[in-house]
Parts: C-alpha cells; sequence; structure tokens
C-alpha cells in the first residue's frame, strides 16, 4: 500500500513523520519500521515517529521506533520535528496557528511542551532532569544515589562518567578532543554494558568554554548520529554537576548547535533548535 510520510531533521537527526491522528496504536510495526529506516532499500532514518491522538489532556502523543526497531522513551530532535510536521498538518486542515504557539505532547517520557517560534526555530520544555540511579537506571551507585563522576571500565579502560536521564538514559564522559574519540569502537560498548539494564545513549563532551560544549553521541538503539537533543540536555546536567559549564550555554553537535537553559527558576531543561522539512511522498510497503 501506498503510506503518505513527511521527512524532517532536526540538526541532520532524521525522522519519517506519520500521521497517525486517526487511531491510538502505531501504523507500523517495528519490523516495517526498520526497513523503512534503511538508508539503501528504505526512505532511510534514524527512526520513525507516529502522531498519534492525545492522551491525558495532552494535544497529541508521540511515538518512536528507532531505525534498530526498538521504541525509547522520548526523543528531543524528533519533537521538535514533530512539532513543525503537526504546524503543517493542522495549517493543510485550515487550522494554522500564529507563532509563539505551543502543543502538549504525551510520550514514554511524560508530558512535553515544544513551542514555534516567530523565527523559525522551537523552543521545548524538556521537564526536570532525573538523577538517582534507580531512575536513570544504573547499576553504578546504589539506586538512591546520583551518578557523578563514577568510575566505569569499558574494553579495559577505567572512564569516569556521570549519568542523567531525560526521560530515557545518557552516560556522559568528558574528553580532550571529541574528534579523538573511536566512536564506533566505544559506542557499542558503553550502550550494551550491563551497568545499564535498559542500556543508555552515550555522550562523549568536550567543554570548549563554560557557555560553550562540543558533543560526540552515540544513540541507543541508532548508533552514531549527527545530533540527539536529550543527550545534550543531560550532557549540560552533567556538566553543571561537574562544576565545568554554566548553567545555559551552546552544545555543538555534528549537525549543528542547540542552545540549552538549565533553569533556576523551575528546574526544567529548556532546548531549542530547528526542524526542517526535507521531503514528503509515498512508500510502499
Amino acid at each position: 500500500m501506498g503510506l503518505p510520510f513527511s521527512k524532517y531533521h532536526g540538526l541532520g537527526n532524521d525522522f519519517i513523520l506519520l500521521d497517525n491522528r486517526h487511531q491510538s496504536s502505531p501504523l507500523l510495526t517495528p519490523e516495517q519500521a526498520v526497513k523503512l529506516c534503511d538508508r539503501n532499500f528504505g526512505i532511510g532514518a534514524d527512526g520513525v515517529i507516529f502522531a498519534l491522538p492525545g492522551e491525558q489532556g495532552t494535544d497529541y502523543t508521540m511515538r518512536i521506533f528507532n531505525s534498530d526497531g526498538s521504541e525509547p522513551e522520548m526523543c528531543g530532535n524528533g519533537i521538535r520535528c514533530m512539532a513543525k510536521y503537526l504546524e503543517y498538518l493542522e495549517t493543510k486542515a485550515g487550522h494554522g496557528h500564529v507563532t509563539p504557539y505551543s502543543y502538549t505532547i504525551n510520550t514514554l517520557a511524560g508530558k512535553i511542551v515544544p513551542t514555534l517560534q516567530t523565527d523559525g526555530q522551537i523552543t521545548v520544555n524538556m521537564g526536570q532532569p532525573r538523577l538517582l540511579a534507580g531512575d536513570i537506571p544504573t547499576l553504578l551507585t546504589e539506586a538512591g544515589d546520583k551518578v557523578i563522576d563514577q568510575p566505569i571500565t569499558v574494553a579495559n579502560h577505567s572512564y569516569q562518567v556521570t549519568c542523567v536521564s531525560m526521560g530515557n538514559p545518557h552516560c556522559i564522559i568528558f574528553v580532550e578532543d571529541t574528534d579523538a574519540v573511536p566512536l564506533a569502537q566505544l559506542g557499542p560498548l558503553f550502550e550494551n554494558h550491563p551497568v545499564f539494564p535498559q542500556r543508555t545513549n552515550t555522550e562523549f563532551i568536550q567543554i570548549v568554554r563554560p557557555d560553550y560544549l562540543k558533543m560526540l553521541v552515540w544513540e541507543r538503539g541508532a548508533g552514531a548520529t549527527l545530533a540527539c537533543g536529550t543527550g545534550a540536555c543531560a550532557s549540560l546536567v552533567a556538566a553543571v554537576l561537574n562544576g565545568k559549564s554554566d548553567r545555559k550555554a551552546t552544545i555543538e553537535l555534528p549537525g549543528g548547535p542547540l542552545q540549552i537553559d538549565w533553569s533556576t527558576s523551575d528546574n526544567h531543561i529548556y532546548m531549542t533548535g530547528s526542524a526542517v522539512l526535507v521531503f514528503s511522498g509515498e512508500a510502499n510497503l
């Protein structure tokens, strides 16, 4: 059958967006999503995002299947792309909004609120970071303890890591030079390390200045990607907890910059960045 879709990217982190508003379960199976994400035999993407009806008083619900068929709790770049896609769908139906305009979106990580700005950027209220080991989850420390600058052994080498959850798990390592990190080698070893029972996203962070950080990311279920929104948020939190950065900073990813602000007033993380339509079409399943 022909399946209408739109492809968006947030700093090169690309997604296939599907209008799933007529039913509460995803249109595709994880196996079908894997085929669509294949960059040689499908459309090509880091994941498939389904725009479903809202639940628990929200406007919409977001579900995601990664390129390996797994389902993450949330995706920062993906939710910016979904906000742009919803704007397109509503404008097409004659229900456009004057910006700034916010959506409330239900995710497996809780309610997330992206706001479309007048300059085309999207600011997302990502909620509060979760810092206790049992919430991340990780077995690096006791469940009720924070995981800050803790040792972990990977490939016979000891690394100091800080772990943060933004509704999904992140392991952050500070390095002198992100260009020197063997990401393809280390990424899978961190992702599947036994101290992370639900696997983990892994970020390697270079502190250029307290207000400017460089980031390299290995995403759980997608591998090396050009950007990770939740990872950028978690990395700023980790840098602040280790006394390495300001609470507001630019995070430079391979695909471009994100502005991250850890607010002192409500303890929420605010992420601002772009989302771009690449093309639309129909896929044969």
